[in-house]
C-alpha cells in the first residue's frame, strides 16, 4: 500500500519521524517538486537510531533548500494504520 503526503522543507524531517512511529514502514521515497527522487530508502522491520543517521543526515540537506516535498510511504500489506 502506498501513502502519499505533502510536505514543506521545513517539515520534512518531523514528518518521517511521525511516519516511523506508526510503524509497518517498507520504504519511504522523497521526491521534489518536480517529482525528482531525493531519497529511496528501503526500510526493514525494527531499523531504529544509527540505522537512521544517514537518512537524518540526507533529510537535513534537502530540507534547507526549503520548497515543498512529497513522501511516499509503501507499508507492509495489512497494515491497519491510516492516512494521516
Amino acid at each position: 500500500m502506498m501513502e502519499e503526503f505533502k510536505v514543506s522543507g521545513a517539515n520534512l524531517k518531523q514528518k518521517i519521524k511521525d511516519i516511523l512511529r506508526e510503524g509497518n514502514v517498507r520504504r519511504i521515497i522523497v521526491r521534489n517538486p518536480a517529482g525528482r527522487q531525493l531519497i529511496d530508502m528501503p526500510l526493514s522491520a525494527g531499523v531504529v537510531g544509527a540505522a537512521l543517521l544517514p537518512l537524518w543526515a540526507a533529510l537535513g540537506a534537502i530540507a534547507a533548500l526549503a520548497t515543498d516535498y512529497t513522501i511516499a510511504v509503501e507499508r507492509d500489506p495489512g497494515s491497519s494504520v491510516t492516512k494521516a
